[in-house]
């Protein structure tokens, strides 16, 4: 009888035990639940901030793009305005002009004479030369430089 006592008290004991740690485990289990939320959260809010930042950025890129371009376009204007003064007035309309014959014209003309004279001299065929000579960017300073001259006059007739 005392036996069987000592086992029914044991016996009661834990399964009264039973739901206690079954809710101590359950409630273990929630807290790394709401802790994971937490860190997904916590790097979604990151995301999130990182993103805004990049857009900030872009934002303050395009307003500052938006103002050099203004800039440039303003002193294009000022450089076509006419000032009265005779000397000023000719200097202005034959400076751009006169930089591009020399940079251009001049100076590059020298430049690429005297490498091809270098390649010559150390055997070069006259087409490999010329090729090397005459690349994407030689041919995108020649574009540019054309698509200036003939845009100007397009723009000046369009504001006449």
């Amino acid at each position: 009888m005392i036996l069987e006592t000592l086992l029914g008290s044991l016996g009661g004991g834990i399964l009264r035990m039973v739901p206690e740690v079954l809710n101590w485990l359950d409630r273990n289990n929630a807290r790394k639940h709401e802790l994971a939320m937490q860190d997904k959260a916590l790097a979604f809010e990151t995301l999130r901030g990182s993103q805004r930042m990049d857009e900030i950025g872009a934002q303050n890129q395009m307003a500052l793009d938006t103002g050099g371009l203004a800039a440039l376009l303003e002193g294009v204007k000022g450089q076509g305005k006419i000032t009265g003064v005779k000397w000023v007035d000719a200097v202005n309309a034959t400076i751009r002009p006169f930089l591009t014959y020399w940079w251009c014209v001049v100076l590059m003309t020298v430049a690429k004479v005297s490498q091809f004279i270098l390649m010559k001299g150390h055997g070069m065929a006259n087409a490999e030369a010329i090729n090397l000579l005459w690349g994407v960017n030689e041919m995108a300073l020649v574009a540019g430089i054309m698509n200036f001259w003939f845009l100007d006059r397009v723009i000046r007739k369009n504001r006449e």
